[in-house]
């Protein structure tokens, strides 16, 4: 993130790089970094709470803030507790597991309620922002894994690099993630280990192997395993299958995935059927679904009830609308709101995406339900040309936030009531802000922690097209 951005102060930075001083923390940033600030500059410390007074020591110097590391901690925060995971200051995966679990959530509604004071041009006493709404047990709820394998002299490793690094951090047993995915990451990192398969090297980039991935169907226990490789050719690649069939038994779905291209993105175009089903089955309530192996599916389906009931609430729908589903991946939105709307129409970039979305609503017998291949924007406007014009505009967009266009067409088609599903904070404050200058009103924020130990959280929001 450019944190550039994140602070208005204008001043030149005074201080250097090694230098030592005491800090006072105010609040927690973005990425989870304690902020505090010194000759009115602001600094970022990874791992420092709110509240506490520490000295802190420089470790970057930039034109509008400084980055620093805890020295030492001089007065701690009540709040501060001892983290379960050894290593979880390494992995980078959770930010805040040395905050009391109840901190984090009024944390994160504090961050939401930062980009909104930032990004927007609103009066904070009139935005409702409601408390976080987190987890009785907020552990073991991921259920998918995504490691990188690496080696380390003849020992293949499997998990996640250490913050702004290369550095592959071996997770032998993940807390937040689904015991059958850790189970299954470690079982194939050592099959891949004795059929002595060439693994894929970060730094030289070169190499096969490239990635585990893990998805586990926390309601009907189906495990699917996906290789990430760089090419197709798999030496031994019959006797790789049975061995994870003998040692595994659990794999329902096992796939191979062809990335060849020097990128950061975990899957490539071409996805290869090795054993058992093309897909697996997840169950949300009473709604089941078909994943294939590139199919966005949200990571705790615990939480994703609980975000899908409150998009629902938001929504209002009588019965009588015709409802939008932007970005719908394999349709779950528009199958939780299916049995009130009139009808409910989806797309995504995705074929498919789109195929597992057709197969979802034709599975639950609804035939007011359809999906498109493409770009929301487009999609929305051919339909609105046609003489179909939507009431509820469900969007879930990626970290990015909505395209331009797309909240262009929104501003253009006005629909009654707009439903924004955010993974991000400041995009949503900024997207929100456009579609207020737009004629919106945005009735309330409701966080949502999908990723407890994380600084991220999830929002449902709620506007409304004045004077409907």
């Amino acid at each position: 993130m450019n944190r550039s951005k994140i602070t208005k102060e204008k001043s030149t930075v005074t201080i250097e790089k090694g230098q030592q001083f005491p800090l006072t923390i105010k609040r927690l940033g973005i990425n989870g970094e304690g902020v505090g600030y010194f000759k009115r500059q602001v600094v970022f410390v990874p791992g420092a709470l709110p509240g506490e007074e520490i000295v802190a020591e420089v470790t970057k110097v930039n034109p509008r803030f400084a980055e620093a590391r805890i020295k030492k901690i001089r007065k701690k925060s009540a709040e501060r507790i001892t983290p379960p995971c050894p290593i979880y200051d390494r992995c980078g995966g959770c930010q805040l597991q040395h905050l009391d679990y109840q901190a984090t959530l009024r944390e994160k509604r504090s961050i939401v309620k930062q980009a909104f004071e930032r990004y927007t041009n609103m009066n904070m006493a009139h935005i409702e922002i409601r408390q976080t709404i987190g987890m009785e047990n907020p552990w073991a709820y991921r259920n998918k894994s995504q490691m990188q394998v690496g080696k380390e002299k003849e020992r293949v490793l499997a998990g996640l690099f250490a913050m702004n690094s290369h550095l592959l951090i071996d997770l032998s047993e993940c807390m937040v993630q689904h015991p059958l995915a850790n189970k299954a990451t470690q079982v194939i990192k050592t099959i891949l280990q004795d059929l002595n398969i060439p693994i894929y090297d970060e730094r030289k980039r070169k190499g096969l192997v490239r990635s585990i991935v893990t998805r586990v169907g926390f309601e009907t226990g189906h495990l699917q395993v996906v290789l990430v490789t760089t090419e197709e050719r798999i030496p031994r690649k019959e006797l790789l299958i049975e061995e994870i069939k003998k040692r595994l038994p659990e794999v329902h779905s096992l796939q191979q995935n062809i990335n060849g291209k020097k990128t950061s993105l975990i899957f490539g175009e071409e996805t290869i059927h090795l054993h058992g089903e093309e897909e697996i089955e997840e169950k949300l309530g009473s709604l089941s679904f078909s994943l294939s192996a590139r199919a966005f599916f949200q990571l705790n389906p615990k939480q994703t009830v609980r975000l899908y009931d409150e998009a629902k609430k938001a929504a209002k729908l009588t019965g009588e609308e015709r409802v939008v589903d932007a970005y719908c991946g394999v349709g779950t939105i528009g199958l939780w709101l299916a049995d009130q709307a009139k009808e409910v129409r989806g797309m995504d970039i995705i074929p498919a995406a789109i195929e597992d979305a057709r197969k979802n609503a034709k599975r639950h017998g609804y035939d007011h339900m359809t999906y498109e291949v493409g770009k929301a924007e487009d999609v929305v406007l051919k339909w609105v040309k046609d003489g179909w014009k939507p009431d509820v505009f469900v969007v879930d967009p990626p970290r990015t936030g909505c395209d331009d266009k797309l909240l262009n067409t929104m501003i253009r088609v006005k629909p009654k009531r707009i439903v924004y599903v955010s993974c991000n904070p400041s995009t949503l404050a900024k997207d929100v802000e456009q579609l207020r200058k737009a004629g919106y009103q945005l009735n309330y924020v409701q966080p949502v922690d999908m990723f407890p130990w994380t600084s991220q959280v999830e929002c449902v929001s709620q506007l409304v097209l004045k004077n409907d």
